[in-house]
């Protein structure tokens, strides 16, 4: 028993590992922000007026969505070679997980656009503003700070996620583990330092969530006197356009 306390310790120490966990948090904070751009594109696009974007929106969900997380990285690593694209491992398990993420990140984009009245949409666009003014002074900033929490969860969801990477021979934590342990077969041990890396990540996000859902709270009841974003906007304009 002691001696698999050591090994374990002395896994969770080595920088094998800890190179591994670095890979997967790269792998996970990548992942995000693409998701993050596609999902907003893909929100806006649900929003046009424009009949074939919000189509082309709902075709991307359904591919998304309707197929599973690995079959999507099997694809990308495997499939686009054989169109001339060949990427390495590390690109193509960023950009399936981006992909992925981007369908499920859509949904909360959304929900953080519509969650900006409509009443300010149309003050704001009573000054003069256009439609892409409106979405980037108005909308966006609000929604962006309500999209805060949830994007929290899928971050933690996505460091999770990014195991799957393995599968197409990254260098992530978990295959670091499997390959340890596959030299000497000590699977208990090298799993459970991998598992003590993803435990500490995901616990030190869920901490950083706290404390920004906490300042966000805060914040919100500072500003609930305060005069709408879009009369601040009218104070501004002077002759009634922001440009």
């Amino acid at each position: 028993m002691a001696s698999s306390a050591h090994l374990i310790l002395s896994y969770v120490l080595s920088r094998l590992f800890f190179d591994g966990a670095m890979m997967t948090l790269s792998i996970s904070l990548l992942s995000l922000l693409g998701g993050m751009l596609v999902g907003l594109i893909l929100a806006m696009m649900q929003e046009a007026r424009f009949a074939p974007l919000r189509i082309g929106a709902l075709g991307y969900l359904w591919l998304f969505r309707g197929t599973p997380v690995l079959f999507q990285l099997i694809f990308v690593f495997n499939v686009l070679p054989s169109f001339g694209i060949v990427l390495p491992g590390f690109t193509c398990a960023v950009l399936a997980l981006a992909l992925n993420e981007g369908a499920y990140m859509a949904e909360i984009m959304r929900s953080g656009i519509n969650a900006v009245g409509r009443g300010q949409r149309q003050a704001a666009r009573a000054l003069g503003m256009k439609d892409w003014q409106v979405m980037r002074y108005v909308v966006l900033p609000q929604a962006l700070r309500i999209t805060i929490p949830p994007i929290g969860n899928q971050f933690i969801g996505m460091l999770k996620l990014s195991a799957l990477v393995s599968v197409i021979a990254v260098d992530d934590l978990l295959l670091v583990a499997d390959q340890t342990a596959s030299a000497n077969f000590r699977y208990i041990e090298a799993l459970s330092a991998a598992g003590i890396y993803y435990l500490a990540m995901t616990t030190l996000l869920m901490i950083g969530q706290a404390i920004i859902e906490r300042q966000l709270a805060r914040r919100g009841q500072r500003r609930g006197a305060r005069v709408p974003l879009v009369q601040r906007l009218l104070g501004l304009s002077g002759a009634g356009h922001v440009r």
